[in-house]
């Protein structure tokens, strides 16, 4: 028998297509991390012998380790080039406690005093699975990462000024309410915070699997490039798929449900010590949502949740932000659809260009605050130097959106002197609730310049269907708006928008 007939036949017996596999030269060598001493009983620590699996299959220049069924309690897996993790059905990654269990997971790293993001995204090696510069990696198969020994918490930014550091839904929280969520980063030594994390890298493939509550991200992916996800299925406590200064990158046919925070973002923070844009990244065929924590995955999707930690209403969207020193470069959002969450929100705050953003064909239902908010903010959280940003040539096309809150029209704010420009809206369908009154429609908002970007921001706003304050070249066709019940509210509220053209709008009295 030829060594390669060995491979495949070894490679059946463990579940494995070796067709499917992303890089197929891994198939050339197989193990087992059974062969290193895992059990996958539930009880045994079997992170070392997978993190040994690992090393071997590295050291033999490349390979595929193999994780049979059974429920495999680990610590920090540590990644490495030129490996593929494959997973058979029936394979679960579970999180150790520390708490529980014997061991801890890999410190953070000391990356001297991170400023301009929180503790999540400033560290990478205290998570369940992690790969730091790592080439040609891959975990893929039907199994599952279950992070429940994984933390949703960590400490905030360290940055002097904290403006705009935090949602103003969070004002009536008291400081021991807030210490709760954000502790001190000494008490998250020895903790994990991520199911998966990334820092740098290239040509990483993650397909197939689902993930359960795995703490403040499940996947947080930083100066990644050619970075492919697909077909995963995600319910966790806090962030679904973070792609932060990403580039060459593709997220198509995952579902992930967060209630408590964003669904898939897209952020450009200053966690790598320079701005770096995101940029050429396709988000595609996604369906995030608000369910309860949960109940995504097993199907039973209910909505008694009410608020999310920051005391809005449940998360779940499609976002660009809130980290944006960097910017964004050709974004394509399309074939996608948000249940029972938040909108569209695409937001730059801390001085990134925002340009050449397209969204198109997406399906919105009961919509939890705004379905569109476009967002130019001066927090600038970042060195000496940052200024206020920009967003420009964006085209949103083919929304329909149903069942929103009458409180947030959908939105789009610049700021004086920094306006949003040659901005796009066609063929868009916005259905709100209803109910506004009078004294709504009397509101003018506050401009809130340095405040964290959220729809709830401003209250309830003076128009129920579109309000616009700062744009410039807004092109408007086809935009169908409609309500429920009665809305005192007029349809639309324009200031300081020049260049305006409307077309083919039914209730548009220009």
């Amino acid at each position: 028998m030829t060594g390669a007939s060995t491979v495949t036949r070894r490679a059946l017996g463990l579940g494995i297509g070796v067709a499917l596999l992303p890089f197929p030269a891994h198939a050339a060598t197989m193990i087992d991390v059974r062969d290193h001493g895992a059990r996958g009983d539930g009880r045994t620590i079997d992170s070392p012998a997978i993190n040994a699996a690992i090393t071997a299959a590295a050291r033999a220049g490349g390979g595929t380790v193999a994780i049979p069924p059974g429920r495999y309690l680990c610590f920090s897996i540590r990644l490495k080039s030129r490996v593929t993790i494959q997973f058979a059905k029936g394979a679960v990654i579970e999180a150790a406690d520390p708490a529980r269990h014997a061991g801890r997971y890999d410190l953070p790293e000391d990356n001297g005093e991170q400023l301009y993001q929180d503790f999540g995204h400033s560290h990478w090696r205290n998570s369940l699975f992690w790969g730091e510069d790592v080439e040609d990696v891959a975990i893929v198969g039907p199994g599952l990462i279950h992070g429940a020994g994984l933390t949703r918490d960590g400490p905030g930014a360290r940055w002097k000024a904290q403006t705009g550091e935090r949602p103003l839904s969070m004002r009536q929280m008291s400081a021991a309410e807030i210490a709760r969520l954000e502790p001190d980063a000494t008490r998250m030594n020895g903790l994990g915070n991520k199911g998966i994390a990334f820092r740098n890298g290239r040509n990483i493939r993650l397909s197939g699997f689902s993930m359960l509550r795995c703490g403040h991200f499940a996947i947080l992916a930083t100066g990644t490039q050619h970075l492919h996800i697909h077909d995963l299925t995600i319910d966790t406590d806090r962030d679904g798929i973070d792609l932060d200064c990403v580039r060459h990158t593709v997220v198509e046919r995952c579902r992930v449900n967060t209630p408590n925070d964003d669904a898939i973002v897209i952020k450009s923070s200053f966690a790598l010590g320079r701005a770096i844009a995101s940029q050429d990244v396709t988000v595609r065929h996604c369906a995030v949502s608000g369910h309860d924590l949960g109940t995504m995955l097993d199907g039973t999707r209910r909505t008694t949740q009410l608020l999310a930690p920051d005391r809005d209403r449940v998360t779940g969207r499609i976002k660009l932000g809130t980290e944006s020193n960097g910017g964004y470069r050709r974004i394509l959002i399309e074939d996608c659809s948000f249940t029972h969450c938040r909108g569209l929100a695409l937001e730059t705050v801390d001085g990134g260009v925002m340009e050449d953003v397209v969204v198109r064909r997406i399906t919105m239902r009961d919509v939890t605050t705004a379905p569109l908010f476009l967002r130019i903010g001066d927090r600038r959280r970042g060195p000496a130097g940052t200024g206020v940003g920009a967003i420009r040539r964006v085209t949103l096309s083919e929304i329909d959106a149903t069942g929103i809150d009458h409180r947030f029209a959908a939105t789009i704010a610049g700021l004086p002197g920094h306006p949003v420009e040659d901005l796009t809206l066609s063929h868009i369908h916005l259905s709100y609730r209803g109910g506004g009154t009078a004294e709504d429609a009397a509101r003018r908002p506050e401009e809130l310049a340095g405040a964290y970007p959220e729809p709830s921001m401003f209250g309830v706003l003076p128009a129920w269907g579109l309000w616009v304050r700062h744009a410039r070249r807004l092109t408007i066709d086809r935009l169908d708006l409609a309500t429920t019940a009665a809305d005192a509210r007029p349809p639309f509220v324009f200031a300081d928008a020049t260049g305006l053209s409307i077309t083919g709008t039914p209730l548009w009295r220009g």
